[in-house]
């Protein structure tokens, strides 16, 4: 199971709206936090994880593409179960912006075996920082080194690779 442990591409809108004036007006808060103590909790749980990595540099999306090329598995992702701010939304419509490939300051993206799924994320909705986790796909033989969205009308396609610079550039 692929499991993201909140909303995503918060921390990279709040600072492309800070540092770029496209007048958009939108209240989009970074979703910076410290991790730790959502690590900790999962581990109590099961060591049963595989992969716990942060989105902070390409966000989510740069993650699941390195660990598909890395490992050799296709990745599938249900584009309804991914969580996303509204408000977040919005600024990537208008922006042309994927926000699976924004910064995550305060998200981790776990891959954990389907039959600890569910405890995982009934602990991740204890935590404090992780209240919006959810289980967002699934690894697959399929499309190795690829990842791929089932999208909301039931058609399945190839995630854009990520190119180029990395938005934001944070450092």
């Amino acid at each position: 199971a692929v499991i993201v442990s909140g909303d995503i591409g918060r921390h990279g809108c709040t600072i492309l709206l800070a540092r770029d004036d496209f007048g958009i007006e939108a209240e989009v808060a970074s979703d910076c936090a410290p991790l730790w103590g959502t690590v900790r909790a999962m581990t109590d749980v099961t060591r049963e994880i595989h992969v716990i990595r942060d989105a902070t540099r390409g966000g989510v999306g740069t993650v699941l593409y390195e660990v598909a090329e890395q490992s050799g598995v296709g990745i599938r992702l249900d584009a309804q179960a991914i969580p996303v701010q509204d408000q977040v939304r919005g600024v990537c419509g208008m922006l042309g912006l994927e926000p699976l490939y924004l910064a995550c300051e305060g998200r981790l993206v776990i891959i954990a075996p389907q039959e600890h799924a569910r405890e995982l994320i009934e602990v991740l909705h204890d935590c404090p920082y992780s209240g919006e986790a959810a289980i967002i796909g699934e690894v697959t033989d399929e499309m190795a080194g690829r990842v791929t969205l089932m999208t909301e009308l039931g058609t399945e396609t190839i995630l854009s690779r990520p190119t180029g610079e990395l938005l934001p550039r944070i450092c």
